[in-house]
C-alpha cells in the first residue's frame, strides 16, 4: 500500500499516518495467523494493531485541538522562526 506524501502535513498527522500504516500491517498478520490456526500470534498481532490505532487517534486529537498554524505558515511551522524574547 502506498502512503500519501505527508511532507505538507504536521508532524502529528505524519505520526498518525505511520501508526495507521503499522495497524494495517498488524491486522493483516492477525488475519493470516487466524487462517493458519496460530491463535496466540493472531491475538498478539491484533493487540498491536489496536495499540497503533489508539496512538493514531491520540495524534489526530492533538492536531484537532492545536491551532491551525502548520498550513498557514504561522508559529510552529518549520519555515517560520520562533518569536524573539
Amino acid at each position: 500500500m502506498m502512503m500519501p506524501d505527508g511532507m505538507d502535513r504536521s508532524p502529528a498527522l505524519q505520526e498518525a499516518m505511520r501508526e495507521l500504516e503499522a495497524a494495517i500491517h498488524d491486522a493483516r498478520v492477525a488475519f493470516d495467523c487466524i487462517g493458519l490456526g496460530e491463535l496466540n500470534r493472531a491475538h498478539t498481532s491484533a493487540v498491536t494493531a489496536r495499540i497503533a490505532v489508539d496512538a493514531a487517534v491520540i495524534a489526530m486529537q492533538a492536531e484537532i485541538v492545536r491551532p491551525n498554524t502548520w498550513r498557514t505558515g504561522g508559529p510552529g511551522h518549520p519555515d517560520v522562526p520562533p518569536p524573539m524574547s
